[in-house]
């Protein structure tokens, strides 16, 4: 008796071990889709698992709403059949805002509340000189536009009514370190927008936001932006630190290409050598406290351009043209997801070069579209 109830526990034991390390591999599927273009995609952001918005070269928005099973093409917005879309941004699967990137007024911000059949231009960059980066909302009104640094200082816009005005920050925070040479339209990431709760602030002015953006030269900004001030003034708190900084130290090829946060204190960058996707050194940096950052102690495996918590399965997924790769600890080790290069993340979505769209499938999605018993996935996890 003993003999045999001892051999139901390593039996149990077994499966269950198997059933994790076939969930682990389900975690790491990226399931292809049909995106019906071979533009290169930088700007992916989903509303839910089943309507999503995706942009790139030659004026190229998509849009689904059914998981990815059909992507289509929107409208081209006018004047836009030469712009490059490196961010996008969708509330539902109607209205959208659509951003793209290049020298003075190529960086333009369009804007669509009929799913796309038509689009508005509503903001165009006003610094010959500039170039904008990344797009980002916090919410249906607050959002902020980050671009390159003009006249010694990084420029960021801010709007709090949902695009339809946007104003310029001074804010002394945004001074340009020497070595920070821009910041990286790679993947709509670069920028970072928390709302924090403040308690002391009068009722309907109780929203402050946290600023965190990624520069080359591996820098990492961060300040406060006060409750609904149209131009900002700073209160100190300003965080410039440099954590992914590799020889040679102004190489603009090199820095924090994305940015992200899981909740106010924690966060994780990521970024390295776009020329050199390869090395697998100065990848990505973590926080705990939401101030004070550190580089990770068994980084990505090369360049990385994008980063997000994967809140269903407790773990931050990085990627980019090499590959992509989890963390489980909070940034501070990091192992292969898979081979698959991609430019950018919105879960369960990711896109890439020459019009790659895929899909993260879960081990729960694939139990439940499969419907195979467990013991048929243990076999086949176990190569039968």
């Amino acid at each position: 008796m003993a003999g045999k109830f001892m051999g139901q526990i390593s039996i149990r034991h077994l499966v269950i071990v198997f059933l994790l390390g076939a969930a682990t591999l389900a975690q790491a599927q990226w399931r292809m889709q049909a995106s019906g273009t071979k533009a290169g995609l930088r700007g992916i952001h989903a509303v839910d698992a089943n309507t999503a918005w995706a942009s790139g070269t030659n004026g190229t928005i998509l849009r689904t709403t059914d998981g990815g099973r059909h992507w289509r093409h929107c409208s081209v917005p006018p004047g836009a059949a030469k712009l490059d879309f490196r961010a996008v941004w969708g509330w539902n699967a109607d209205e959208a805002m659509a951003m793209s990137s290049g020298p003075g007024k190529q960086s333009r911000l369009y804007a669509t509340d009929d799913g796309c059949q038509s689009w508005k231009l509503t903001f165009t960059n006003p610094d010959a000189n500039g170039f904008w980066d990344a797009l980002q909302f916090s919410s249906r009104r607050f959002g902020a536009i980050l671009g390159d640094p003009v006249d010694g200082r990084f420029t960021l816009f801010a709007t709090y009514d949902g695009g339809r005005h946007w104003t310029r920050q001074v804010d002394a925070c945004l001074r340009a370190e020497p070595t920070a040479q821009g910041a990286f339209a790679a993947s709509n990431q670069a920028l970072a927008v928390l709302p924090l709760d403040d308690r002391n602030a009068a009722p309907g002015f109780s929203v402050n936001h946290q600023i965190w953006f990624g520069t080359g030269g591996g820098w990492i900004y961060g300040f406060p932006l006060a409750p609904l001030r149209l131009i900002a003034v700073s209160t100190g708190g300003c965080v410039h630190t440099r954590v992914l900084s590799a020889a040679p130290a102004d190489n603009s090829a090199t820095g924090v290409f994305a940015i992200a946060f899981r909740d106010p204190t924690h966060g994780v960058a990521v970024g390295g050598n776009y020329a050199k996707p390869g090395i697998g050194t100065a990848t990505a940096a973590y926080t705990t406290d939401g101030v004070h950052w550190k580089r990770a102690l068994q980084p990505p495996a090369g360049y990385r351009s994008t980063v997000v918590w994967n809140g269903l399965d407790g773990a931050w997924i990085a990627a980019g043209s090499t590959g992509s790769d989890v963390s489980r600890d909070g940034g501070k080790t990091w192992s292969p997801l898979g081979h698959a290069g991609w430019n950018a993340l919105s879960l369960p979505f990711a896109v890439g070069a020459d019009g790659r769209i895929g899909r993260l499938i879960s081990w729960g999605e694939l139990r439940a579209e499969e419907r195979v018993p467990a013991h048929r996935v243990l076999a086949r996890s176990e190569g039968r």
